[in-house]
């Protein structure tokens, strides 16, 4: 995941470098020149830099009136240069950022966050003064970094410590439309816990769709797991109720509760999200969908949260995604985070998603 992305802020990386170089080495004025210059043109001009020196009182922008058009005084870029620097100039952002804002999009970063990204990007950079022995690399890379971060990072959640401080049984519910993973991801997830010491017991809502019982069984099979069901067309939340009602008697830890894949058109089934709302209270709603459907799964999640709001995401099939977008998306769009990553089909395939190290797999 996040190769294509990858490769993008790479090429943006090497343009503002290109750009920045070029740019010194084309505008930055010699200060030997100059000063000899200034001799000529004035005799006093050595004993009024002498001044200048000892009482540290003249402005650097005294050395000449001229701007250059990088839009600084020509006394300015001969101090810097003077000093092993040089600034990074909002020209020489512009083209390289319009290609970036372009890129992002290609790589399903749904407008308005590539915006985000850009204009952070823009702030971050547009006159810095690097020292000229630390590379145009280590400053556009953090400067990345940073503006990526801000986007996805939107913090105050962290599923382990969720679980860990809730009252038990800790309920959990999965939502998102048929065909994303949510069924997988229960049994995943359900193994996760275990493998930290928790007890759980999986809860069938998806009560409509043929088979549903037959699938999520086969998995708490695999996985030595409790399952709750009811019949096919039962009332979804008196299923999980039951499960809370049986965690509750046999101190079993944590609910992982599947619902009906659904729309956010399907108003009797969004119905039926806001009865499980009422009835079971749950702790925690997530909610699920593949990270290579791009920007259809950001609109879905705004969708879902404003209909019956969640507390994460969980992004699967991330390993065949080559983009990221979704990703770097969702968070932003929704102001959710994303908890999970599904990386393969195994159990064990799926990985806690954590904004820095996500920056520095991007960038790093």
């Amino acid at each position: 995941m996040f190769d294509s992305l990858k490769e993008k802020l790479g090429r943006f990386q090497e343009d503002v470098e290109e750009g920045a170089d070029a740019a010194d080495a084309d505008g930055d004025p010699d200060p030997d020149a100059d000063a000899a210059e200034s001799t000529d043109a004035d005799p006093d001009a050595d004993a009024t830099s002498e001044a200048a020196t000892d009482d540290g009182s003249a402005d650097a922008d005294s050395a000449g009136d001229g701007v250059n058009p990088k839009g600084d005084s020509l006394g300015e870029r001969a101090k810097l240069f003077a000093t092993g620097k040089a600034k990074i100039t909002a020209e020489e952002l512009e083209e390289p950022l319009e290609q970036l804002e372009l890129a992002l999009l290609q790589g399903d970063v749904e407008m308005s966050v590539a915006r985000d990204i850009v204009e952070g990007l823009r702030e971050e950079l547009v006159g810095t003064t690097r020292a000229q022995v630390k590379t145009g690399e280590i400053v556009v890379e953090e400067a990345i970094g940073s503006a990526l971060l801000d986007v996805i990072d939107v913090g105050g959640f962290d599923f382990d410590e969720e679980i860990a401080a809730r009252e038990t049984p800790v309920t959990v519910i999965f939502t998102g439309v048929n065909g994303v993973g949510k069924t997988t991801t229960i049994a995943k997830l359900g193994k996760y816990l275990e493998d930290r010491g928790y007890s759980v017991v999986l809860a069938n809502g998806d009560t409509y769709r043929a088979g549903a019982n037959e699938q999520l069984q086969k998995h708490a099979d695999n996985l030595d797991l409790k399952l709750i069901s009811h019949e096919q067309g039962g009332d979804p939340a008196a299923v999980i109720y039951d499960a809370v009602e049986y965690a509750d008697a046999n101190d079993v830890d944590v609910v992982l509760g599947d619902t009906a894949g659904r729309l956010h058109t399907s108003n009797d089934l969004m119905a039926q999200l806001e009865k499980i709302d009422r009835v079971v209270g749950p702790d925690m709603t997530l909610f699920v969908d593949e990270a290579v459907a791009g920007q259809d799964a950001t609109q879905r999640a705004t969708e879902f949260n404003d209909a019956a709001e969640i507390d994460g995401v969980v992004l699967t099939k991330a390993d065949a995604d080559s983009q990221g977008g979704a990703a770097i998306s969702i968070a932003r769009v929704t102001g959710k985070p994303i908890v999970f990553l599904g990386t393969g089909q195994g159990y064990d395939d799926i990985e806690q998603f954590d904004p820095e190290v996500i920056v520095d797999r991007l960038v790093g």
